[in-house]
């Protein structure tokens, strides 16, 4: 049994699929399968019911799922503790954190944080809501930085993983000027995230069974709300970008509000980490945390 045989079965597990999975893994599709069916030759049992359309959990998949991510992470907290007593590594608190909280909200976050207890070091890595799921679920990180909408329900098991409301956000419909965009157009051109994103699958929910009054035609999609930004300011669509991020950009004129602000999507931001105990360094920092 190997440690890396454990995160590709939860990496097929939430991607549902070999070639994303193998992306996310950072290894080639047929090399990616063969760990998996040696897993699968090492555990006695199928563990995913292959079809042309992907691949889905059998039941003893299902069933062995919980235990899997637990163990994972336990193994990670292990390998950091025993560092740590060993003096290897530093006291360094980990996040992950989505790639528009990074660059905006994180560096102001930590440092008010910081006036409830020293800090000696963080490390922080910046990704798409997927992959900073995955590093939390993989014990690779400690807490998790993200957007939150009461409505709509994380990914991660709410049985297995805490949070705190840390501050809050506006989703805004934003456009250039030269964009000219008018509600009452038949087609208006629309800047999207992809299904990897936390602030998509927001806006998405938010959108259901209003769309009927708005025509949006997606021209483009990525993560990264500073791509959908960039591709805004080129007049190239609407897109709904954190205030966070477009303050800046508003105050200069060089977005203004496409839509009114029945369309706004109130956002909260919280940060996550395991129901289950982490180091001491970490579990100071965190009782000391404020929320909101």
């Amino acid at each position: 049994m190997e440690l890396v045989w454990l995160e590709d079965f939860i990496a097929l597990a939430e991607n549902g699929s070999f070639i994303r999975a193998a992306d996310a893994r950072h290894v080639t599709q047929p090399a990616f399968s063969r760990r998996i069916r040696t897993l699968e030759g090492w555990m006695g049992v199928e563990l995913f019911t292959r079809t042309p359309q992907g691949a889905t959990l059998t039941e003893a998949g299902k069933l062995i799922l919980p235990s899997v991510r637990e163990e994972v992470a336990r193994l990670y907290r292990i390998r950091s503790e025993a560092r740590e007593i060993a003096g290897k590594a530093a006291r360094v608190l980990q996040f992950a954190a989505t790639h528009s909280l990074s660059f905006t909200f994180f560096p102001r976050w930590i440092r008010g944080a910081e006036r409830g207890t020293p800090i000696e070091a963080v490390r922080l890595h910046s990704d798409s809501m997927a992959s900073c799921e995955q590093m939390l679920g993989h014990g690779q990180v400690q807490f998790l930085l993200c957007h939150r909408h009461p409505e709509v329900p994380p990914l991660l098991p709410p049985d297995q993983y805490v949070s705190k409301k840390v501050g809050g956000d506006l989703l805004i419909p934003l456009a250039s000027p030269a964009a000219r965009i008018d509600s009452r157009q038949p087609s208006i051109p629309y800047l999207a995230y992809t299904e990897e994103s936390g602030l998509g699958r927001i806006i998405d929910h938010h959108l259901q069974g209003k769309q009927d009054g708005l025509q949006l035609n997606p021209l483009f999609s990525s993560h990264l709300a500073a791509v959908l930004m960039s591709m805004a300011l080129e007049g190239k669509g609407i897109a709904w970008l954190p205030k966070s991020l477009t303050e800046q950009e508003v105050m200069d004129g060089r977005l203004t509000r496409a839509l009114d602000e029945s369309w706004d999507i109130p956002l909260e931001i919280h940060l996550t980490r395991p129901a289950t105990a982490l180091n001491g360094f970490a579990e100071a920092f965190w009782d000391a945390l404020a929320d909101g």
